[in-house]
Protein backbone atom coordinates (compact mmCIF):
# COMPACT_ATOMS: atom_id res chain seq x y z
CA UNK A 1 0.00 0.00 0.00
CA UNK A 2 2.85 2.31 0.97
CA UNK A 3 4.62 1.46 -2.22
CA UNK A 4 1.82 2.20 -4.76
CA UNK A 5 1.14 5.73 -2.26
CA UNK A 6 4.68 6.73 -3.06
CA UNK A 7 4.68 5.50 -6.83
CA UNK A 8 1.05 7.87 -7.11
CA UNK A 9 2.76 10.62 -5.28
CA UNK A 10 6.06 10.74 -7.66
CA UNK A 11 3.84 10.32 -10.72
CA UNK A 12 1.68 13.74 -9.61
CA UNK A 13 4.69 15.44 -9.19
CA UNK A 14 6.13 14.57 -12.29
CA UNK A 15 2.34 15.46 -13.90
CA UNK A 16 2.61 19.09 -12.05
CA UNK A 17 6.03 20.03 -13.04
CA UNK A 18 5.32 18.80 -16.94
CA UNK A 19 1.98 20.47 -16.67
CA UNK A 20 4.17 23.44 -15.34
CA UNK A 21 6.81 23.50 -17.91
CA UNK A 22 4.28 22.77 -20.67
CA UNK A 23 1.91 25.62 -20.17
CA UNK A 24 5.73 27.92 -20.23
CA UNK A 25 6.60 27.40 -23.33
CA UNK A 26 4.61 29.49 -25.12
CA UNK A 27 5.46 32.04 -22.69
CA UNK A 28 9.06 31.41 -23.10
CA UNK A 29 8.44 31.71 -27.61
CA UNK A 30 7.28 35.56 -26.89
CA UNK A 31 10.69 35.98 -24.47
CA UNK A 32 12.78 34.76 -27.28
CA UNK A 33 11.45 36.92 -29.77
CA UNK A 34 12.17 39.78 -27.28
CA UNK A 35 15.73 38.66 -27.46
CA UNK A 36 15.60 38.69 -31.22
CA UNK A 37 14.79 42.90 -31.12
CA UNK A 38 17.23 43.96 -28.58
CA UNK A 39 20.67 44.70 -28.96
CA UNK A 40 22.53 45.34 -25.25
CA UNK A 41 25.71 46.29 -23.57
CA UNK A 42 27.82 44.86 -21.28
CA UNK A 43 31.00 46.38 -19.79
CA UNK A 44 32.92 44.11 -17.21
CA UNK A 45 35.24 45.91 -14.60
CA UNK A 46 39.10 44.81 -14.09
CA UNK A 47 38.35 43.88 -10.68
CA UNK A 48 35.32 44.82 -7.76
CA UNK A 49 37.75 47.65 -6.21
CA UNK A 50 36.34 50.32 -6.04
CA UNK A 51 38.63 52.06 -8.28
CA UNK A 52 37.86 49.70 -11.02
CA UNK A 53 34.12 49.91 -10.75
CA UNK A 54 34.38 53.72 -10.65
CA UNK A 55 36.71 53.63 -14.12
CA UNK A 56 34.11 50.91 -15.42
CA UNK A 57 31.19 53.79 -15.11
CA UNK A 58 33.46 56.60 -16.61
CA UNK A 59 34.24 53.80 -19.83
CA UNK A 60 29.78 53.23 -19.66
CA UNK A 61 29.71 57.33 -19.93
CA UNK A 62 32.24 57.33 -22.98
CA UNK A 63 30.89 54.91 -24.80
CA UNK A 64 26.78 56.10 -24.08
CA UNK A 65 28.05 59.68 -25.84
CA UNK A 66 29.24 58.33 -28.62
CA UNK A 67 26.61 55.32 -29.63
CA UNK A 68 24.28 58.32 -28.68
CA UNK A 69 24.73 60.05 -32.03
CA UNK A 70 25.74 56.57 -33.80
CA UNK A 71 22.09 55.43 -33.65
CA UNK A 72 19.98 58.23 -34.05
CA UNK A 73 19.30 57.29 -37.54
CA UNK A 74 18.72 53.60 -36.57
CA UNK A 75 15.14 52.18 -37.40
CA UNK A 76 16.10 48.49 -36.55
CA UNK A 77 18.31 45.99 -34.91
CA UNK A 78 19.87 45.31 -38.15
CA UNK A 79 20.95 48.30 -38.96
CA UNK A 80 22.17 49.25 -35.43
CA UNK A 81 24.17 46.10 -34.83
CA UNK A 82 25.42 47.32 -38.53
CA UNK A 83 26.49 50.58 -36.65
CA UNK A 84 27.92 49.11 -34.40
CA UNK A 85 30.27 46.98 -35.86
CA UNK A 86 31.50 49.21 -38.55
CA UNK A 87 32.14 51.43 -35.68
CA UNK A 88 33.96 48.67 -33.16
CA UNK A 89 37.29 50.15 -33.19
CA UNK A 90 36.12 53.57 -32.98
CA UNK A 91 34.52 52.34 -29.52
CA UNK A 92 37.14 50.84 -28.50
CA UNK A 93 39.69 53.57 -28.65
CA UNK A 94 37.20 55.79 -26.69
CA UNK A 95 36.78 52.90 -24.07
CA UNK A 96 40.42 52.44 -23.63
CA UNK A 97 41.53 56.43 -24.34
CA UNK A 98 38.87 56.79 -21.40
CA UNK A 99 41.39 54.21 -19.20
CA UNK A 100 44.49 55.76 -19.92
CA UNK A 101 43.00 59.29 -19.17
CA UNK A 102 41.93 57.86 -15.90
CA UNK A 103 45.38 56.42 -15.26
CA UNK A 104 45.14 53.00 -15.91
CA UNK A 105 47.07 50.83 -18.60
CA UNK A 106 44.54 48.26 -18.56
CA UNK A 107 43.55 46.88 -21.89
CA UNK A 108 40.16 47.17 -23.66
CA UNK A 109 38.22 44.89 -25.92
CA UNK A 110 35.03 45.40 -27.30
CA UNK A 111 33.37 42.84 -29.46
CA UNK A 112 30.12 41.62 -30.17
CA UNK A 113 28.24 38.49 -29.37
CA UNK A 114 25.36 36.75 -28.57
CA UNK A 115 25.32 35.79 -25.10
CA UNK A 116 23.31 34.36 -21.99
CA UNK A 117 21.61 37.21 -19.76
CA UNK A 118 19.97 36.03 -16.36
CA UNK A 119 16.56 38.02 -16.01
CA UNK A 120 17.80 41.55 -15.71
CA UNK A 121 15.71 44.53 -14.64
CA UNK A 122 15.93 48.03 -15.69
CA UNK A 123 14.03 51.06 -14.43
CA UNK A 124 10.49 49.50 -15.15
CA UNK A 125 11.59 47.34 -17.67
CA UNK A 126 12.15 43.72 -17.56
CA UNK A 127 14.31 41.87 -19.85
CA UNK A 128 13.50 37.63 -20.13
CA UNK A 129 16.45 35.73 -19.37
CA UNK A 130 18.02 34.24 -23.08
CA UNK A 131 20.17 34.35 -25.46
CA UNK A 132 20.91 38.41 -26.81
CA UNK A 133 23.96 39.97 -29.05
CA UNK A 134 25.68 42.55 -26.97
CA UNK A 135 28.40 45.04 -27.42
CA UNK A 136 30.52 43.48 -24.30
CA UNK A 137 33.30 46.02 -23.28
CA UNK A 138 35.89 44.27 -20.89
CA UNK A 139 38.28 46.03 -19.25
CA UNK A 140 41.57 44.54 -18.29
CA UNK A 141 41.01 41.71 -16.17
CA UNK A 142 37.73 41.58 -16.92
CA UNK A 143 36.89 39.98 -13.43
CA UNK A 144 34.83 42.56 -11.80
CA UNK A 145 31.18 43.10 -11.35
CA UNK A 146 29.37 43.96 -15.12
CA UNK A 147 27.06 46.70 -15.98
CA UNK A 148 24.43 46.07 -18.64
CA UNK A 149 21.82 48.22 -20.16
CA UNK A 150 19.79 47.77 -23.86
CA UNK A 151 21.48 49.90 -26.33
CA UNK A 152 18.49 49.42 -28.95
CA UNK A 153 16.10 50.22 -28.71
CA UNK A 154 18.10 53.47 -26.57
CA UNK A 155 16.89 52.17 -22.70
CA UNK A 156 20.29 53.32 -21.37
CA UNK A 157 21.02 57.30 -22.69
CA UNK A 158 20.67 59.94 -20.19
CA UNK A 159 18.71 59.09 -16.44
CA UNK A 160 15.12 57.89 -17.87
CA UNK A 161 14.08 55.01 -19.85
CA UNK A 162 13.29 55.76 -23.29
CA UNK A 163 9.76 53.81 -23.20
CA UNK A 164 8.58 55.45 -26.45
CA UNK A 165 11.60 53.46 -28.18
CA UNK A 166 10.91 50.22 -26.86
CA UNK A 167 7.40 50.28 -28.11
CA UNK A 168 7.90 51.35 -31.38
CA UNK A 169 10.41 48.41 -31.91
CA UNK A 170 8.82 45.48 -30.91
CA UNK A 171 5.15 43.84 -30.90
CA UNK A 172 2.98 45.01 -28.40
CA UNK A 173 3.00 41.86 -26.78
CA UNK A 174 6.91 41.49 -26.55
CA UNK A 175 6.09 45.68 -25.14
CA UNK A 176 3.45 43.92 -22.26
CA UNK A 177 6.20 41.50 -21.04
CA UNK A 178 8.56 43.65 -20.63
CA UNK A 179 6.86 46.35 -18.69
CA UNK A 180 4.15 44.34 -17.27
CA UNK A 181 5.12 44.15 -13.49
CA UNK A 182 2.67 40.79 -13.14
CA UNK A 183 4.73 38.11 -14.79
CA UNK A 184 7.96 37.69 -12.45
CA UNK A 185 7.29 34.25 -11.28
CA UNK A 186 7.16 33.47 -15.36
CA UNK A 187 10.05 34.91 -15.86
CA UNK A 188 12.10 32.70 -13.17
CA UNK A 189 10.10 29.75 -14.78
CA UNK A 190 11.58 30.15 -17.84
CA UNK A 191 15.18 31.30 -16.24
CA UNK A 192 14.82 27.74 -14.57
CA UNK A 193 13.75 25.78 -17.39
CA UNK A 194 16.66 27.50 -20.10
CA UNK A 195 19.43 26.72 -17.59
CA UNK A 196 18.27 22.87 -17.70
CA UNK A 197 17.67 22.71 -21.66
CA UNK A 198 21.18 24.50 -21.40
CA UNK A 199 22.61 21.88 -18.83
CA UNK A 200 21.39 19.19 -20.94
CA UNK A 201 22.10 20.58 -24.85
Amino acid sequence: MKTNLKTLLKAFTVATILTIVFSMIPFQAKCNDVSKEVFRLHILANSDSKEDQLLKLQVRNAVLQYTEDLYKNSESLEKAEKLTSDNLQNIANIAQKTVNKNGYNYRVQAEIKNMYFNTRYYDKVTMPSGNYDALRITIGKGEGHNWWCVMYPSLCIGASTNYEALQKNTTQEEYEIMTNGNYEYKFKVVEIFEKICSFFS
